[in-house]
């Protein structure tokens, strides 16, 4: 960077490649939770298929395992694959609300919802909750979205 620039500009510039590169990242995890729907469906069809009553008609002296098992696992790959999907979804609008500058709480939100995928959701939501805290992000985004109507 130049250093005859103001401090204002330098900091606008640093703050505009952090907001890039959250944006990026948070289209990472969209991807990391798009593959683990993928492999979450990929473990329900193996998964079916081994508890299936067909597979144990094959081997000798084998009891196959209750079908109600399979029941269990359903709803726990419903939560699974529901919190993925939403997940990879929010990802995916947030990183196009950071590259727009627009909706800074819906990516605070999301920030603060990717803490609970640990450990790359956790650095990405904490780094995403500082960046969009500062003061000179939340200018940037009021100046991006334009001047508010006044009340007459």
């Amino acid at each position: 960077m130049d250093s005859t620039l103001p401090v204002d500009a330098v900091q606008r510039i640093k703050d505009g490649e952090h907001v890039k590169l959250l944006s990026i990242f948070h289209f990472v995890v969209a991807g990391f939770a798009f593959f683990g729907l993928a492999f979450l469906i990929l473990h329900f069809l193996m998964m079916s298929f081994f508890l299936s009553p067909e597979f144990w008609k094959t081997q000798k002296n084998a009891t196959p395992p209750p079908r109600e098992l399979l029941h269990v696992f359903i709803f726990l790959y419903i939560f699974i694959g529901a919190w993925l999907m939403a997940s990879g979804v929010l990802n995916v609008l947030s990183a196009f609300f950071l590259r727009q500058r627009q909706h800074r709480v819906f990516s605070l939100i999301v920030g603060g919802l990717n803490c609970l995928h640990i450990p790359l959701g956790t650095i990405l939501g904490i780094f995403t909750i500082l960046i969009l805290s500062r003061d000179s992000v939340c200018q940037a985004y009021e100046a991006a979205t334009g001047p508010k109507p006044t009340d007459r």
